[in-house]
This record gives structure tokens, C-alpha cells and sequence, in this order.
């Protein structure tokens, strides 16, 4: 099964790639080397509708559909894995607020969001439970017409620079996954407090927290949904995130087979191109071969998303994370090699996309969870 990109989803690339060639990539290697938060470019960003682009035309965004936004994914981390992190994730919680929100908080935070003004975050991790949403710690009790939260999240991607926070807690604990609320939070509400997390392999560029929640008091009307149904709304969104790790990694990998591919056309050994040697091409063609089979199986996957075929969206963007995210690793280790000992140093950025790479085999669901899920999908 073919899927072709429409003239408009091809312009969206053509876009993202143009910004991504004329405002990321002379800067990528100073953001990693500084750990620098690109504010600057998320703004820019937010001016071409790349800042959570699938949030609905009435309140700012572009209102693209699934497989457009993996494709503004896919280039924005072709660009730099890390700064496309940091622009990318602003709206990381926003599609709870979408779906499930009341009104004044689509108006309140969407608008916002898309324009580039506000960041949201995403606080499900906690220290003890990643993979384990259900096994989640942190608890909402009911005080009068408020709740009062108390918690530890980690992991939380924007965590320092959000304004708002879409928190996952326990509001019913004896009942697992049955007992878990999601409450819209404003960071600036007494008791959150954050601490930055700094010493991260890749995506440097990016924001990521601790998250610590101390008499974090809310009115009940912050409830996102249902009390008690948090689980099954985040339910909703995992098939749709994973399909954009995999679009993440489908642009990391891509990053590192065009670096390959420039320096085997520069780089002369033995009298010739090292690109004319058939050790060096067959590396180039299978590199080639797993990003292509990549990217299909990451559209495929956002093709069941839109779809709203929810069995198959939820195996296909399985299987599109773990293939994607696993074959990036390989394909950017296999740049490094066609580089040699220039890859192993800064000079070369096949370096850093080994790096920013290793990430997507791990956030929403690791390798050995999707291969769970897509096993279950098989019986």
C-alpha cells in the first residue's frame, strides 16, 4: 500500500525544510555545545504554524491532520534532532486540552500554544513508574470545590519552560488505572516547582524536568475530561505520539544517510571516493532501504490515525516507533563508520545525531513495550 504525499502536504515539507536549512541547522551545534533553549526559532516557528500544528484553525493552529504533522516532525528533526525537539514538543499535552478540555481552556492555553506565546507539558513520568502509567503515584484529593495535588514527575519534556501542565494523578488510588484524573495546572500555581534536567545524552536543545508538585491546589473545574478517566483519554493519544517518535526518528535517520552520503562524495582514500567503494555503498544502500521503509511505515501509521481505525492505528504506530527508532540508531552508528575517526569528534554532526537519536527508542513507550503491544495486536 502506496502513500503518496498530496501537493499540499508536499508544500508543508518543502516549508519545513526551507526553515529548517535557512534558520536550524547554522545554529544546531551551538544549541547542543550551550544546552541552549531555542526560544528564538520556536517563535519564528510559531509564525509558519510548525508549533503544534495540529491544533484546530479556530483557535490559531493550522488544524492539520495527522500524517502533514509528522511530516512538519520529520523535517524539523532532519533539520537538528534537538532544536526540532524543543519546537516540536511546545504543544506536548495540548491534544488532552483539544479533546477533552472545556471550552475556556481551549480559548485560554490553545490559542496560546499555537501562537507560540505559552508552552504546555506533559507530566505522566514519574521516578518509580515510566512504562507503568497505571502504577502512577501521584495523588489529587478532593478539599471543598478544589483538589490539592502532591507528586513527583520526571522526565517531563518542557517541564522550566511551560506555562501550563496537563498532570496525570491518582484520584481513586485503590483502583489503578480506573482511579487516575488529569487536571489542567498553570506552572505558575504555588507549589510547582521544577528543576531542570542538564545532563542528557542528546536532544540537548530541549527542556527536560523534574517535576515536584507540593499542596498544588486547583479548582475542580481544571478536571481535563472525567474524573477517573484520565487513563483511557490518554488512551487516545498514544497511537498518534508514537507515530511522531517515529517521524522523529524517520528525520534523525535521514539526517545522518545525507551527511553519509556528502562526505562518501568528499572524502578520497586509496586515490578514489571512498563513496566508489563497494563496502562504502552497500552501507549507503541499506541505510537508504531501512529510512524508506521507515518513512512508510510511519505514513501508514498516520494514515490509521486519521482514519480513525483505532486496532490498526494502535499496531501500525507501534510497529512505526519501534522500526523507526531502532533503524535510526543503526543508520546514524553506520554514518559514524563511513566518516571513521572524523565522525567520532564535533566537526561532524553524525556524531550528535547518534546521540539525539538513542531517545526515541525510549520516550512513549520503549522497544521492548511496543513489541508487547504489537504481539498482543497478533493474537
Amino acid at each position: 500500500m502506496a502513500f503518496r504525499l498530496s501537493d499540499e502536504q508536499r508544500a508543508i515539507r518543502e516549508a519545513v525544510r526551507t526553515f529548517g536549512e535557512e534558520e536550524i541547522e547554522p545554529v544546531a551545534r551551538e544549541h547542543d555545545e550551550e544546552k541552549k533553549y531555542p526560544g528564538d526559532l520556536v517563535r519564528k516557528a510559531a509564525e509558519l504554524d510548525f508549533v503544534a500544528p495540529s491544533i484546530p484553525v479556530e483557535y490559531g493552529g493550522a488544524g492539520m491532520d495527522t500524517l502533514s504533522a509528522i511530516v512538519v516532525t520529520e523535517e524539523l528533526w532532519r533539520a537538528d534532532p534537538g532544536i526540532g525537539s524543543a519546537i516540536g514538543s511546545r504543544g506536548f499535552g495540548s491534544n488532552m486540552i483539544r479533546k477533552y478540555g472545556d471550552e475556556w481552556m481551549k480559548e485560554e492555553w490553545l490559542t496560546r500554544i499555537a501562537s507560540g506565546e505559552s508552552a504546555c507539558c506533559s507530566c505522566i513520568s514519574e521516578p518509580a513508574h515510566g512504562s507503568n502509567v497505571a502504577g502512577i503515584e501521584t495523588r489529587a484529593e478532593k478539599d471543598g470545590d478544589e483538589y490539592v495535588i502532591n507528586g513527583n514527575k520526571m522526565w517531563i519534556t518542557n517541564g522550566t519552560v511551560a506555562d501550563v501542565a496537563v498532570v496525570m494523578t491518582k484520584t481513586t488510588p485503590d483502583e489503578g488505572h480506573r482511579g487516575i484524573t488529569a487536571f489542567l495546572v498553570p506552572t505558575d500555581t504555588e507549589g510547582f516547582q521544577t528543576e531542570k534536567i542538564d545532563n542528557k545524552l542528546g536532544i540537548r536543545a530541549s527542556d527536560l524536568a523534574e517535576v515536584i508538585l507540593d499542596d498544588v491546589r486547583v479548582p475542580e473545574e481544571n478536571v481535563i475530561g472525567e474524573v477517573d478517566k484520565g487513563f483511557y483519554q490518554l488512551m487516545d493519544f498514544f497511537a498518534s505520539g508514537r507515530t511522531s517518535v517515529a517521524a522523529q526518528a524517520v528525520g534523525a535517520a535521514q539526517a545522518a544517510l545525507d551527511a553519509a552520503l556528502d562526505y562518501a562524495e568528499e572524502r578520497e582514500q586509496f586515490g578514489q571516493k571512498i563513496g566508489d567503494f563497494q563496502a562504502i555503498e552497500h552501507k549507503l544502500a541499506e541505510m537508504a532501504t531501512n529510512v524508506e521503509a521507515a518513512r512508510s511505515l510511519t505514513y501508514r501509521a498516520a494514515s490509521y490515525v486519521d482514519d480513525g481505525d483505532d486496532q490498526l492505528a494502535t499496531q501500525f504506530a507501534s510497529m512505526a516507533k519501534l522500526f523507526a527508532s531502532e533503524h535510526a540508531v543503526d543508520v546514524a552508528d553506520e554514518a559514524i563508520q563511513v566518516h571513521g575517526g572524523a565522525g567520532f569528534v564535533t566537526d561532524h554532526p553524525v556524531e550528535r545525531y547518534y546521540r539525539d537519536a538513542r531517545i526515541t527508542k525510549i520516550y512513549e513507550g520503549t522497544s521492548e513495550i511496543q513489541k508487547n503491544i504489537i504481539s498482543d495486536n497478533l493474537q
